[in-house]
């Protein structure tokens, strides 16, 4: 009989046991399902892609068949073989790759931009350790036939002017199908690639091809716009583009002395913000921002680079965002922007993914949590409760 009842009181307790073991794996799975996966849902979800103005003549479908949608984002710095610890790339990579992929699904963008530094260690990489990285970018930046991918070379993917080689150079472009001076047209948009490390004035082979191409392009460009009745002979001969003042896309900012002037939740730090950019380095030179400006009159400059957003204007008129970066081991608050464009105007809002410090604050408090809990089922701590109850019955018995 008591045998029976030893053995009853034994399994009552594994059952127990087991139970709260079931328990805690489901609060764990639940915590881990949220902050790697669910939480990306949960944030981009509430991202609008902005309206943009249209003639009061067209009507809605048509309107809507107009507008591009592109994504915009800058400096994944995919970490290398050199500097990169397994676990920052697990990390960092999943967070891009999962806000990457949610973003595709979520808002179905038509078109995609990656302003530079898809790579950290680009510019130092051997073939094996190029072919590793180029193979990790294609795996979380996979996209479907609907969307298109555009990726602009920066300094850590060519390495800055004098790292950079004809043979990093069409590396980079063999991959991407990326050259500078190359002109991109979507729904009547035009689109100018720029390689920003290769403005450096100097004469440099890459430096001559690129400045020469967009040259060429310039002059298609400003041909194009010209009026049917407008007479300039060097014109005849020219290929037409769509007449829309181009956008254009590169990874340095144009010339400006500092972020001081810029604000916003992902500007630059306050003590960072007055530090003087250098000149090809920080940003393009003054000569090579001036030829740039000239050569394309354009309505729109996105760059990346500096890991920080802002917001300037360029002769009082064009516009120039500065994309943040997407990583967070390069800030806690990772973006990207979301843009409507038409042939003659455009709209941009920004999409913030989740804050790393915020993931990083779920965990601890689901940590301390779960210790609580565990602590309280070996009776180490006990429940409030029971403290309450003890408390209570203590001040009956006086």
């Amino acid at each position: 009989m008591l045998s029976s009842s030893s053995t009853t009181v034994k399994n009552l307790t594994l059952k127990r046991r087991l139970c709260f073991l079931l328990k805690l794996v489901c609060f764990v799975s639940s915590v881990l399902i949220f902050c790697e996966f669910l939480i990306y849902y949960v944030v981009i979800f509430q991202c609008r892609w902005p309206d943009v103005k249209s003639g009061a003549h067209k009507s809605e479908k048509e309107t809507s068949a107009s507008v591009l949608k592109a994504i915009i984002l800058a400096d994944t710095h995919l970490l290398g073989e050199i500097k990169g610890h397994w676990f920052d790339k697990l990390r960092r990579e999943w967070q891009m790759e999962r806000s990457f992929q949610t973003a595709l699904w979520l808002l179905q963008p038509d078109i995609v931009f990656i302003l530079g530094d898809v790579f950290d260690e680009g510019k130092w990489s051997s073939p094996q350790a190029w072919a590793d990285d180029v193979r990790r970018f294609q795996k979380m930046f996979k996209y479907p036939v609907s969307t298109e991918l555009v990726v602009i070379a920066g300094n850590h993917d060519i390495g800055f002017h004098y790292e950079m080689t004809t043979y990093k150079v069409n590396r980079f472009e063999k991959v991407f199908n990326f050259t500078s001076g190359k002109l991109i047209t979507r729904k009547g948009i035009n689109f100018v690639l720029v390689n920003s490390v290769a403005m450096e004035g100097d004469g440099c082979a890459v430096c001559r091809t690129s400045e020469a191409k967009l040259v060429a392009l310039s002059h298609k460009l400003n041909c194009s716009q010209q009026k049917p009745n407008h007479s300039n002979k060097r014109c005849n001969e020219v290929e037409k583009l769509p007449a829309s003042e181009p956008i254009l896309l590169q990874h340095y900012p144009l010339y400006r002395k500092s972020d001081a002037e810029c604000t916003g939740e992902d500007s630059a730090p306050p003590e960072e913000r007055n530090i003087p950019f250098k000149e090809k380095y920080d940003v393009l030179s003054q000569e090579a921002s001036q030829k740039l400006l000239w050569w394309f009159q354009p309505r729109l400059i996105l760059s990346g680079h500096t890991h920080s957003a802002c917001e300037v204007l360029h002769a009082g008129k064009i516009p120039e965002i500065s994309v943040p970066s997407f990583s967070w081991r390069n800030r806690n608050n990772p973006s990207f922007i979301m843009g409507s464009i038409t042939p003659t105007d455009f709209s941009l809002q920004k999409c913030f993914l989740p804050f790393e410090s915020r993931v990083f604050t779920i965990y601890c408090a689901a940590g301390a949590l779960l210790v609580i809990l565990v602590l309280a089922h070996v009776q180490l701590l006990t429940p409030p409760f029971y403290f309450a109850q003890r408390l209570i019955s203590k001040h009956k018995a006086v």
